[in-house]
C-alpha cells in the first residue's frame, strides 16, 4: 500500500502524503504533484507561478483551510497560491482571504413538472417533443464496448468544437475507455438514440448537494433531431427522482452555449472562491492580478476581438487539413 493510500484510509487530521496525479488538462492526460491532507487530494499545476487546489473541488468542501494551507507549507513541493472555492449552495463569504466570484450555470430542481412548466420557455418544450417526434430515445446506458465505440464515432465527427480544436478528436477506444470509466462510481450514464444509433450522451455525477453534468455531446449531423434538449430533460427527470435540488451545467457560458444553458431553464450562480499566497511570489502575482495569466488582464473588449480571430483560424486551419486529406 503507498503512502498516499495509507493517508486518505486513515483520514487523520495533519497527515500528509506526496504522489503524483492523472488529470486531464485540454483533454490530454497529464501528471501533476500531489498533496493528501486528511483524506483530500490537493494538486498542484503550473509553470512559474505554481498553484494548488483540491483534485476533487466540484465533489468535496474545504472545512479547515489552515490545515490545508499549513500542509502544503510544510510538504516538500514549492507551492505560490493556494485556491479554493465554497460549492454550491454556499454562496455567503465565509473566509477573510482575498476572493473572487466564480460563477457556475445551476439549474434549481423542485419537480420535473415545475421545470416544465416554469422554468423553460414555450420553444424549448417545443424542441424536446421535436426530438421524441423524430424517434430520438433517452435511456440509461451500460459502459461496454458498444458504446464506448458509438463515443468515438460521435468524437471523431469533427476537430473543432464550439470553435476550438476538441479535445477528444481522434482519441482510441482504449483511450476513451480509461479516461471514461475512472469516475463511474458516482455517475449515471444516459444515451440519446435515433433507429440503434448512438448521438448523444451524459455522464451524470452525483456530488452530494447537487448533480452535475459531467459530459454532454452529441452529433452535429443530428442537431435537429434535438438529442441535447433531450438529454437535458432526462437529466432533470434524474434529479427529481432522486430529490436532488440543483443540477450544475459547468461553469457559466456566453455566447451560443450560454444561450442553450439560459433556454434550458440553468441561471447563473456566483460562488466565492478564495486565493491564498504561500510565498513572496504567489503574493506579488496576486497584488498584480496576475493569478489568472496574461488573459486574466486583458479587456473584455479585447477579449471579445480575439476569440473571434482565434475561431476563424480554427476553422480555416481545419478546414485546410480536410481538404488536404
Amino acid at each position: 500500500m503507498s503512502r498516499d493510500e495509507e493517508v486518505k484510509l486513515t483520514g487523520k487530521i495533519g497527515q500528509v502524503g506526496l504522489g503524483k496525479k492523472e488529470s486531464l488538462v485540454s483533454g490530454k492526460s497529464n501528471h501533476c504533484a500531489s498533496i493528501v491532507v486528511a483524506c483530500k487530494e490537493i494538486i498542484i499545476t503550473g509553470g512559474l507561478v505554481k498553484t494548488a487546489r483540491l483534485a476533487e473541488e466540484w465533489y468535496q468542501d474545504v472545512e479547515e483551510p489552515e490545515l490545508i494551507i499549513e500542509s502544503v507549507k510544510k510538504s516538500n513541493i514549492k507551492v505560490d497560491i493556494f485556491t479554493f472555492w465554497q460549492r454550491l449552495p454556499e454562496t455567503e463569504i465565509k473566509y477573510n482571504y482575498y476572493m473572487e466570484y466564480e460563477s457556475i450555470a445551476v439549474l434549481p430542481i423542485k419537480s420535473f413538472d415545475y421545470w416544465w412548466k416554469d422554468q423553460i420557455n414555450a420553444k424549448t418544450r417545443n424542441v424536446v417533443r421535436k426530438a421524441e417526434r423524430m424517434g430520438v430515445v433517452v435511456k440509461q446506458a451500460a459502459f461496454d464496448q458498444k458504446f464506448i465505440s458509438g463515443m468515438k464515432d460521435i468524437f471523431d465527427e469533427t476537430p473543432i468544437r464550439q470553435n476550438r480544436p476538441f479535445w477528444h478528436y481522434g482519441k482510441d477506444t482504449e483511450t476513451i475507455k480509461r479516461e471514461f470509466s475512472r469516475y463511474l462510481f458516482r455517475e449515471d450514464l444516459f444515451g440519446a438514440y435515433y433507429n440503434g444509433e448512438l448521438i448523444g450522451f451524459i455522464f451524470l455525477a452525483y456530488a452530494e448537494k447537487y448533480a452535475l453534468l459531467s459530459q454532454i455531446i452529441s452529433k452535429i449531423g443530428h442537431r435537429e433531431k434535438a438529442p441535447n434538449n433531450a438529454l437535458i430533460a432526462k437529466a432533470v427527470e434524474t434529479c427529481s427522482n432522486k430529490k436532488i435540488p440543483y443540477l450544475v451545467y459547468a461553469l457559466w457560458s456566453a455566447e451560443s452555449l450560454g444561450d442553450f444553458k439560459r433556454h434550458n431553464g440553468f441561471k447563473r450562480f456566483d460562488l466565492p472562491r478564495y486565493y491564498v499566497p504561500l510565498t513572496l511570489k504567489g503574493q506579488t502575482i496576486l497584488n498584480l492580478r496576475l493569478h489568472h495569466g496574461i488573459v486574466g488582464i486583458i479587456p473584455e473588449r479585447l477579449k471579445h476581438h480575439i476569440i473571434n480571430f482565434r475561431s476563424k483560424w480554427y476553422l480555416i486551419t481545419s478546414l485546410k487539413n480536410t481538404s488536404r486529406k
